[in-house]
């Protein structure tokens, strides 16, 4: 998940500058005497036009956003995790192999005069397409999901950022009941709880949330009691995110284009179902699968993605149960919104649209939780991963 960071920079007025000689390295230089700017970087699937991470600066108090473009080249970087200092960014590499074997993941460090991002190193996934990542809160570990193999890995993070050896190897077994989606198990993302306690790890396989008890010291899982909650079979459990109290979990599932409200007992670690509901409009009866959840930083909406309708469903969250309600869809304008991203300031919504090559700026209505286009287009070959990072 995307913390809600505050990158306006109140009490300190200072020049931002893009030197000129970043244009020796392909990136547009651009000069402004406003503080209030956050970084983005945007992640791709490479090959045609596309050649690796992708960045530009936004600024929330006007929406205004310019592009610095390539900032690295590397093999499809479709999913990202900044570190807490907001120093380092990791990618993974989900179709590179490493050594001719495995998906590896990349560290980088962030300039955050020029956005431009420098090469440290890069790991073993230990397990084949690399496809989700998080930091825990010590800045001390990166935990990665392993997709075709349906594993997890952690590894150590050095204190100049670069990634060390493994602590942490966990192989999920069985299937789930598609034939053709199912067969084994697909580890698609890894949420650490707010106070990095547990590890909920969405199979997509076996149709399970898999709950585990992180070692923040030794970096290492344990199977918690109970070792995971169930999704209906066939929903393919994919990314799942958490309410901003702590106490609840929304988690999406792409093969049946649902969401799925949970209580989540801070204690124990456990899953308790609260209600399913479908991320697609009634009488819609084209293909979908669903995408990419995230809960509204004020914990009052949450959105979704839907590739095939091609929106965002958007949903409002009643009561101290925070039970879910339909509000309506939003049409991200463009083709397959595999990824989106709630801006620092909660204000706008930026939705990736993988197959047309767009970004496409939402503003969000604090009051009706819904989305209007802002205007703001920008052109992105495959982009399939967007992350903010503010400008301390």
């Amino acid at each position: 998940m995307i913390p809600a960071w505050n990158c306006w920079l109140k009490f300190k007025k200072r020049l931002l500058l893009i030197v000129p000689a970043a244009a020796l390295f392909g990136v547009t230089a651009v000069r402004t005497a406003d503080p209030d700017w956050c970084l983005m970087y945007v992640g791709t699937y490479t090959g045609g036009e596309s050649e690796g991470i992708y960045a530009y600066r936004f600024q929330p108090s006007s929406g205004k956003t310019i592009s610095i473009g390539l900032v690295a080249a590397t093999v499809n970087p479709s999913f990202f995790a900044v570190h807490p200092n907001n120093r380092f960014l990791y990618a993974v590499n989900e179709t590179a192999g490493f050594e001719g074997k495995d998906g590896s993941i990349s560290a980088f460090s962030i300039n955050t005069k020029n956005g431009m991002l420098t090469f440290l190193n890069k790991v073993s996934s230990m397990g084949k397409n690399p496809c989700h990542l998080t930091v825990d809160n010590s800045g001390e570990w990166l935990i990665a999901a392993n997709y075709s193999s349906g594993s997890v890995s952690i590894f150590s993070i050095k204190e100049e950022g670069r990634l060390g050896s493994a602590s942490m190897f966990m192989q999920h077994s069985g299937f789930g009941k598609d034939p053709r989606r199912q067969k084994g198990p697909h580890a698609h993302s890894v949420d650490l709880s707010p106070d990095s306690r547990f590890l909920l790890v969405s199979d997509l396989g076996l149709d399970k949330v898999m709950i585990y008890r992180f070692d923040s010291v030794k970096g290492t899982l344990a199977a918690n009691n109970p070792p995971f909650a169930k999704v209906s079979p066939g929903a393919g459990p994919r990314h799942l995110s958490f309410h901003p109290n702590g106490r609840f979990v929304y988690q999406i599932n792409e093969l049946n284009s649902t969401l799925t409200a949970f209580a989540y007992d801070r204690e124990r670690g456990s899953l308790r179902e609260i209600e399913t509901l479908s991320t697609l409009p009634q009488g819609f009866s084209g293909s979908n699968t669903a995408a990419e959840i995230k809960v509204h930083p004020d914990g009052t909406y949450i959105y979704g993605s839907n590739r095939g309708h091609d929106s965002i469903a958007v949903f409002a969250i009643k009561g101290e149960k925070s039970l879910v309600e339909p509000v309506g869809h939003v049409s991200t304008q463009g083709r397959t919104p595999r990824h989106f991203a709630i801006d620092p300031t909660g204000n706008y919504l930026f939705a990736a649209n993988q197959d047309s090559g767009e970004i496409v700026v939402f503003r969000i209505n604090r009051t009706t939780g819904m989305l209007a286009a802002s205007g703001s287009v920008l052109k992105v070959p495959k982009p399939v991963c967007v992350v903010f990072v503010p400008l301390h």
